[in-house]
């Protein structure tokens, strides 16, 4: 019986490590792999910046909207926190490798490292059945976010109300918030 169980968190020790790894590298990424200079955007060609969203909540019906096809502006959700991906557009627009959570709730496809639309749900996820090494890898996304991206909103659970905001919330730093 010790053996099975020593076999059993010897793997779950192998799926942390394998995670930190793929956090480090991203992170490593984000910060060196995306630099590109003044003037970096415009020698490529791509539009400029959209302006700033006001924040406001949404359904996961409204998210769908901001995929990068229908509208140029790209949302995704992570942990309940609705972020504006759109300057990320090369990676999570329509051709990008994580295009797939354009406009969805993208915590249950980062927790399980997971890019199959079966990974997504079409209705509202709580995240319930993930395991507590799951969970904490879509904490660590959701500050991967936080720091790259404008928090816009809060994804909304069904029957649940917006918040107003006001402009003074609008303008504050995002990051201090939630």
């Amino acid at each position: 019986g010790g053996g099975a169980a020593a076999a059993g968190g010897q793997m779950l020790l192998s799926v942390g490590l394998l995670a930190l790894a793929l956090l480090a590298a991203y992170r490593l990424y984000l910060r060196w792999g995306t630099r590109s200079g003044p003037g970096g955007a415009a020698r490529r060609g791509e539009a400029a910046p959209l302006p700033r969203m006001k924040r406001r909540d949404f359904s996961l019906e409204q998210l769908r909207e901001f995929d990068g096809a229908r509208n140029p502006r790209i949302l995704l959700a992570v942990n309940g926190k609705v972020f504006d991906v759109t300057k990320g557009s090369k990676f999570y627009g329509p051709e990008g490798p994580y295009g797939i959570f354009a406009g969805r709730d993208a915590s249950r496809g980062l927790a399980t490292f997971c890019l199959d639309k079966d990974a997504l749900r079409d209705e509202y996820d709580d995240l319930s059945d993930l395991n507590a090494v799951q969970m904490e890898s879509v904490r660590e996304w959701e500050m991967q976010f936080k720091e790259k991206y404008d928090y816009v909103g809060r994804l909304l659970k069904p029957g649940e109300e917006p918040s107003e905001y006001t402009d003074e919330e609008d303008t504050k730093d995002h990051t201090k918030q939630e």
